[in-house]
């Protein structure tokens, strides 16, 4: 995606990928911890979901998943001071994460997940739905178990609240579905809610890990959420015009369920003739055949839906850097910001 003004330049990508790197090898630990407190067939699921084992409980190199908002909780406490107290926050975050993974899977009807089956296709809806609800009361039990009482009481409410909100917008995209028009701000009212809260809350929480005061602390969840807006709208690009054999999902997945993304919406509040073609695909009540999905995708990009959502995305980028303050401009944060636009998955 381009860029824009926003200027990452010295940011490169295999920076990006050390970060997240290490991000995963920090929070194994903790999430390895964190999956033994379960009962032996949520735990088999649990490491099932975050690729270290098969269905059968066999060791696997599997994907656990991009780490983002684990990396950007080490490098918010790294440019706060102290990058090693953040694996706590970080691993919490990405048990919050992934109880949102598998019930949305669930939700959403997704039986493919980081290239094999979800949850709930090999095990149920019941088990994934109880599995989702263990994975987020662990989240809550790693802080308190694993920080300072103050910090933890304070991480706490900041999770809990960024699942709040998670919640209400996952109700929102849900309820889209169904909507005949969605307007870009109720888009990123939604977005806000589904995915930049809980980015928010992770630099919050990697900052508060690291004694940062508390300006600083609010100044990196301002960061956080406006790079969380800019991820999900990439990712809703890249869930149309991605490479399913590196994301992992089918293209136009989310389209076929006539979901309200944001090259969507803006494309058909284009007002063109693409856009008039679009909203009758949109309206009718049979499901899209592979054709019509691919027509949908071409209708998008023509009423300039994906032009739309770079710009929208570029400028989620300059507010997300416009709000840290200098003393915590960090090369890692600036990496991080650029692998968001940059990703491929």
């Amino acid at each position: 995606m381009s860029l824009g003004m926003v200027n990452v330049a010295n940011a490169t990508p295999n920076a990006a990928r050390a970060l997240l790197k290490n991000a995963r090898q920090e929070c194994d630990p903790v999430l390895r911890t964190a999956v033994g407190w379960l009962s032996e067939p949520l735990a088999k699921m649990a490491g099932y979901h975050l690729g270290w084992w098969d269905v059968n409980g066999v060791p696997v190199d599997g994907s656990s998943g991009k780490s983002i908002r684990a990396a950007l909780a080490f490098g918010a406490a790294s440019a706060c001071g102290d990058a090693r107290a953040a694996a706590p926050v970080a691993a919490a975050v990405e048990l919050m994460h992934n109880f949102s993974l598998v019930h949305d899977d669930v939700m959403d009807r997704d039986a493919t997940r980081r290239g094999r089956a979800t949850v709930w296709a090999v095990w149920g809806e019941t088990n994934a739905i109880v599995l989702g609800d263990a994975l987020h009361a662990s989240a809550g039990r790693v802080l308190v178990e694993m920080l300072e009482p103050e910090v933890a009481a304070n991480a706490v409410m900041r999770l809990e609240s960024s699942c709040v909100t998670l919640c209400d917008g996952q109700f929102e995209d849900c309820d889209f579905e169904t909507r005949e028009s969605v307007s870009v701000d109720g888009y990123l009212e939604m977005a806000a809610g589904k995915t930049a809260g809980l980015m928010g809350c992770a630099c919050a929480l990697g900052a508060l890990a690291a004694n940062a005061d508390p300006a600083t602390v609010t100044a990196m969840h301002q960061f956080g959420f406006q790079l969380g807006l800019a991820f999900q709208i990439v990712d809703d690009v890249m869930g149309l015009w991605g490479d399913p054999n590196v994301t992992g999902k089918p293209v136009g997945s989310d389209l076929a369920r006539r979901k309200k993304t944001f090259p969507v919406v803006a494309a058909l509040g284009s007002g063109t003739e693409a856009a008039a073609s679009l909203a009758q695909l949109y309206g009718a009540e049979e499901p899209m055949s592979a054709d019509e999905v691919r027509q949908a995708i071409d209708l998008v990009e023509t009423a300039g839906g994906r032009k739309a959502a770079e710009r929208q995305a570029d400028e989620c980028i300059g507010a997300a850097l416009a709000a840290l303050p200098d003393s915590a401009r960090s090369e890692d944060l600036i990496a991080l910001t650029q692998l968001v636009i940059a990703r491929d998955r």
